[in-house]
């Protein structure tokens, strides 16, 4: 039957959609913030040096290529940070010989077009008629600041091009968030999975949420803070292509899917098989993002699919909620059942986030080392109670080309796998709630900070809360470091506070070990037992760098936001918070005085600490080139240590 006109256009004309959430109050408020987390941020990994204004409580200035000059109120704080508020930034022209404002005629300082009634007489859209110096204005727009300082901020316009998209697409983000915002006293009664989705992300990264490669329709589809549960589809690997590990209680292919999918699904996955003439027996299965089966593995595994070796199947039918990673997955219709880490080869925070195919083979042989070591100490595993959420099972797929190039670049070598992770809820005693580090930073519409919530429904003085957080994360951090020479890097995702029934912290769970453990470079005889699989995988470092990242995860990635959080909302001082840390350390050092030797080899209370930079690996190493290996954080000179006894917490 012919298509008629009308039904014709009507099946070629696609339905335009405009998110409800991008509208001008909710996009100014978003872009404030970021600004203003920009030039705080900048500032501490010394990208721009504002300068300060004698005499104002805390007023600086920031000149702009054009001449401009920016001026807001900021905090000085630990490791030399800077907490700027965005509602006192403001923007100067600077006038020129001829009575010209340097900035442009033709730009508000909001980045929109200048109207008639903006413009003096003198064609200036910022310099009044008398040519006197111009008047300051609110300026929110993180935009255009990247135009106006790119010279300022050492930016080639290739960086810069791209920058304005990932910028773009995390205020997109940002503003989504602020549309579907929570009160405080509402988050508190979320569960742990749900929790994730309210999170705002990186607060160090200033491009915390660019998500490169996603469409408008693939952010509201499958971000966190869509809080969308997705039904994954599965596939079948061929075993001549394919690699399984697993440990423990599911050390087997059929082990693991016996708990995760019910006899019916693995029945209808088998006759799938059979009725395309291969045997179940021969294929691994595994859950895929239908992002990344759509986007890179149709399109480069092709012949594998050709061939029979992978097969499309379809979901299991569980209903899983992305985790701040966007690639993990919480199962929460079974949340009994494993969480899973899937590659999505999105730029994200620095990184394409794949799944590097040796990594993703090795993660249950590193799981098993790590929880061995915590099942033999009495401290960890009695009086620390330290939940390590391992990853007890993996299937890993190489790419027949890309993985044997050396000089590819890696994003290829990470194109399709699985890891699947011993999930939190059954670890939890009756009682316990567990919520992630990130979640102590948010805070609420109405200003409201979460940790104030928890610190009044727990009843306790605030410090005397702070002491027990302090108590729950420090102590089996530090053993870790001192006893085994291995650190995780327990930043806001991985690192997941338990609370008790009355909202105070207990004690620590942490994630992600294969891609974020660290051993000393220094042999210890505590490493002796560590499996070759597990050596060739695991990054080493000095002693003297280990320690960073627990500063740099923990005291600068978290605390460094939390301590002026409480001196504003609790009334702690942060020179009393840092205080209260210190303490848990020197604490810990007198509970085992047998490692002394390790607390000076492994040295927590130095007077400075290298600064890692995270941004500046994005604005001036690296970019957005293309590298054959994942970057790491960028070293730019040295800051105070607030745990040093001679450093002042505040500048």
């Amino acid at each position: 039957m012919p298509i008629s006109p009308t039904s014709r256009d009507a099946a070629e004309s696609p339905q335009l959609f405009s998110p409800p959430e991008l509208n001008r109050q909710i996009w100014d408020r978003a872009a404030a913030r970021l600004l203003a987390k920009m030039l705080g941020e900048f500032a501490y990994e010394k990208i721009i040096e504002p300068v300060p204004v004698p005499g104002t409580g805390g007023r600086h200035r920031l000149t702009l290529d054009d001449g401009g000059v920016l001026a807001f109120t900021a905090r000085r704080g630990v490791y030399g940070s800077w907490r700027v508020d965005p509602g006192s930034i403001e923007i100067t022209a600077q006038p020129q010989a001829d009575g010209s404002s340097a900035a442009s005629a033709d730009v508000q300082s909001n980045g929109s077009p200048a109207t008639r009634a903006d413009v003096q007489s003198n064609g200036s859209a910022d310099a009044p008629a008398n040519g006197s110096p111009a008047a300051s204005r609110p300026f929110r727009d993180p935009l255009t600041f990247l135009t106006r300082a790119r010279d300022l901020l050492g930016l080639d316009g290739t960086t810069l091009g791209h920058l304005i998209r990932e910028l773009t697409l995390t205020l997109s983000a940002d503003a989504r968030l602020d549309h579907t915002a929570l009160t405080a006293d509402r988050l508190a009664a979320q569960d742990y999975a749900e929790l994730e989705g309210h999170q705002t992300g990186h607060p160090w990264l200033v491009a915390s949420k660019g998500r490169l490669g996603f469409s408008a329709a693939d952010a509201a589809r499958f971000t966190p803070e869509t809080r969308s549960p997705l039904r994954l589809p599965w596939i079948a690997v061929s075993t001549r292509i394919a690699q399984f590990r697993g440990v423990g209680r599911v050390s087997t292919p059929d082990q693991l899917y016996a708990g995760e999918l019910d006899p019916d699904v693995r029945d209808a996955f088998a006759d799938e098989l059979r009725a395309r003439g291969h045997d179940p027996e021969d294929y691994f299965y595994l859950p895929v993002h239908p992002w990344q089966w759509d986007e890179w593995i149709v399109p480069l595994f092709a012949p594998a699919i050709a061939d029979g070796d992978i097969v499309a199947l379809h979901t299991d039918g569980d209903a899983r909620l992305p985790q701040q990673s966007i690639r993990t997955f919480a199962n929460v219709d079974r949340p009994e059942r494993h969480t899973v880490k899937l590659p999505l080869s999105i730029l994200n925070t620095l990184v394409w986030r794949g799944l590097p195919t040796e990594r993703t083979l090795a993660a249950p042989a590193v799981t098993s080392w790590v929880q061995g070591l915590c099942e033999g100490d009495p401290f960890l595993r009695d009086t620390c109670r330290v939940i390590l959420l391992g990853e007890v099972a993996s299937v890993a797929v190489e790419h027949p080309l890309y993985d044997h190039l050396p000089e590819a670049p890696y994003q290829y070598k990470e194109l399709l796998g699985a890891i699947w992770r011993e999930p939190l809820p059954p670890r939890l005693a009756p009682g316990e709630r567990a919520r992630t580090l990130a979640s102590l930073l948010h805070t609420d519409p109405t200003g409201r900070a979460f940790t104030a919530e928890l610190v009044e429904r727990s009843g306790l003085a605030p410090e005397t809360w702070l002491k027990r957080l302090f108590a729950a994360l420090l102590p089996p951090l530090l053993h870790f470091l001192y006893r085994y020479g291995t650190v995780f890097s327990p930043h806001g995702e991985n690192a997941i506070v338990v609370f008790d029934e009355n909202d105070v912290p207990v004690r620590l769970a942490i994630k992600d070990f294969v891609d974020d453990v660290n051993v000393s470079a220094r042999p210890l005889p505590e490493h002796d037992t560590m499996p070759d699989e597990v050596r060739a995988v695991l990054l080493t470092e000095e002693p003297s760098f280990l320690t960073q990242f627990i500063h740099s995860g923990l005291f600068v990635g978290v605390f460094r936001y939390l301590s002026p959080l409480c001196e504003e909302q609790l009334g702690v001082s942060e020179d009393t918070f840092w205080s209260l840390v210190r303490a848990e350390i020197v604490r810990h050092h007198a509970r085992f005085p047998e490692l002394k030797e390790r607390f000076e080899l492994f040295d927590m209370l130095t007077p400075e600490i290298e600064r890692l930079c995270l941004n500046r690996n994005r604005l001036h190493v690296d970019g957005y080139r293309d590298r054959a290996s994942r970057p790491h954080a960028a070293i730019h000179g040295t800051v105070p240590n607030p745990l040093h006894p001679s450093v002042r917490v505040r500048e």
